[in-house]
């Protein structure tokens, strides 16, 4: 059976290279939705909700085809870090993560149009401690300023991480493993079948 169209609703790279690398052909179309969250959402409500919104809106205009949205927040203490407005920012943001464990949430929705599954991925990091020149050279790389929580794992911010307990690949933005198998249950399929 062929596979059926398959569209990423993200302007990630990181996520197209997950799905690249993982067996995938598929197309990216950018959701136009409006992603402002009540003030009082939680991290993992928040990822779910803007998740379902992003697949939702490309989905609208995309009936024929399944729909990945995802979204990924980085929470330390209750409290959502996302994307630094600057380089200020961003050196806050990573003071404040040095030598403590955070949560990354990555919640994905899968739709056709017809029916949606939704799921949600937390992983704990725990960073070593930074020194001042440690966060301050980091930021030089460009890396934090695209990033939720100022960091990519991936990227030269892989040095900042002590140890992950959870999905390596939820933390770069996509948890691949179960959003395989959600893709399987829609009709996409990758090079192994799940």
């Amino acid at each position: 059976m062929e596979s059926k169209r398959f569209i990423l609703a993200s302007a990630s790279p990181r996520r197209a290279e997950i799905l690249t690398n993982s067996g995938y052909e598929f197309e990216v179309i950018v959701s136009d939705a409006d992603e402002s969250l009540p003030h009082d959402i939680t991290a993992d409500k928040a990822v779910l909700l803007l998740s379902k919104v992003k697949a939702e809106s490309v989905s609208k205009n995309n009936p024929e085809a399944v729909v990945l949205g995802c979204d990924t927040v980085v929470s330390l203490d209750g409290k959502i870090l996302g994307k630094p407005k600057d380089e200020a920012q961003a050196f806050e943001m990573l003071r404040s993560l040095s030598g403590k464990i955070h949560k990354v949430y990555t919640g994905v929705t899968v739709t056709d149009g017809e029916r949606s599954e939704s799921f949600l991925n937390e992983t704990q990091v725990e960073f070593y401690p930074l020194s001042d020149e440690t966060i301050e050279s980091y930021i030089a790389t460009g890396e934090p300023m695209d990033k939720a929580g100022s960091y990519g794992i991936q990227g030269y911010g892989s040095v900042l991480v002590k140890r992950i307990d959870g999905d390596y690949f939820s933390v770069m933005g996509l948890a691949v493993n179960e959003s395989a198998r959600a893709l399987s249950r829609f009709g996409v399929k990758g090079k192994v079948e799940v």
